[in-house]
């Protein structure tokens, strides 16, 4: 009897089956608690708070001024609360120019210490001791500072509309409203490209530091130079020979091309077509495709969508495969107690 009990294996723990099944179990396992930690982090951290204040003094300067604008030149203006977005005044730019600075900046300042970070602060192993995958991890992270970046958008854009209630006494129109969530939903993916890529360089760059500056290094090439070096290389791959129409045509078409390799042209283009419902074309226009139509009136909204699907598609496609680069290179990091 005795033998028959020393050969019967032992049962094991029920807690310790469990915590090895939920182990092995889907590599999300864990995503949503990483995700509530970081943006209760973000939200509270001292850095976002300063970005914002920026954004929200910004924002009410910029919408006080186009308002008065509005109220006293285009007051018959069918989308007058598209005017809020786009009507600018010496010495404030427009809302969607200041927006698409800050954008990246605080993406930027979300992410570029999420990997890095843990790394210094000698945590990394901690949390991978836990039933956390890298995976969940990285996604964790990825999710919660685009989660806080459009929770910030979308009180800013909510604030807008706001103020425009008060300071212009109507209510928006039910397209206004689509056309303004469609340019919300482009600006968060446009500040998923920079939180993609400030997590790429918080994988390969170990100092916080110099993974910050290389993100914004990226970011000034891009709002600087892009354009110039566009420029000089259609020049070289389209160059004008006898100087034919067609010539000067092929050439502006190319610096077009190129340039709509930079996310800031794609969200210009999308901002361009989706607050301006007049716009017809994001690129050159010859007077024979304009036979027939009525200059000045505006597209549906529809129209306008299919006009900008393209750059919205190249901003999520952008998005992805940031994400994808800093997935692998963080499966690939050796990661030691």
């Amino acid at each position: 009897m005795t033998e028959a009990m020393a050969q019967k294996p032992a049962m094991p723990d029920e807690r310790a089956v469990a915590a090895l099944r939920e182990r092995e179990g889907s590599p999300w396992t864990g995503i949503w608690s990483v995700i509530l930690k970081e943006m209760a982090d973000h939200l509270s951290s001292t850095r976002i708070f300063i970005l914002e204040v920026l954004i929200l003094l910004a924002a009410l300067g910029t919408v006080y001024v186009a308002s008065q604008n509005i109220q006293q030149t285009t007051a018959e203006d069918q989308f007058l609360y598209l005017r809020l977005f786009t009507t600018a005044q010496q010495p404030l730019p427009a809302f969607v120019g200041l927006l698409a600075f800050f954008i990246p900046l605080v993406a930027i300042a979300l992410v570029f210490d999420a990997i890095n970070g843990e790394f210094s602060r000698r945590t990394m192993s901690r949390i991978l001791a836990q039933p956390i995958y890298r995976d969940a991890l990285l996604m964790g992270k990825f999710l919660a500072a685009l989660f806080t970046l459009a929770l910030v958008c979308t009180a800013i854009w909510l604030l807008i509309f706001g103020l425009g209630i008060l300071r212009l006494g109507v209510a928006p129109g039910g397209e206004e409203v689509g056309r303004g969530l469609l340019f919300l939903v482009a600006t968060i993916f446009y500040g998923g490209i920079w939180l993609a890529l400030g997590l790429v360089f918080s994988v390969v760059f170990r100092q916080s530091a110099t993974a910050a500056l290389a993100s914004i290094a990226v970011w000034l090439f891009f709002t600087v130079f892009w354009g110039m070096i566009a420029g000089v290389a259609a020049q070289t791959l389209s160059p004008i020979r006898i100087g034919l129409p067609d010539e000067f045509l092929a050439q502006a078409n190319m610096e077009l091309a190129l340039s709509r390799f930079s996310p800031n042209t794609l969200y210009a283009e999308t901002m361009v077509a989706l607050l301006r419902p007049e716009i017809r074309s994001l690129g050159i226009l010859l007077p024979t495709q304009l036979e027939g139509a009525i200059l000045g009136a505006p597209l549906p909204l529809s129209q306008s969508l299919l006009l900008v699907w393209p750059q919205m598609t190249g901003l999520v496609a952008a998005s992805i495969l940031l994400f994808a680069l800093g997935y692998v290179l963080f499966q690939r990091q050796e990661i030691r107690a």
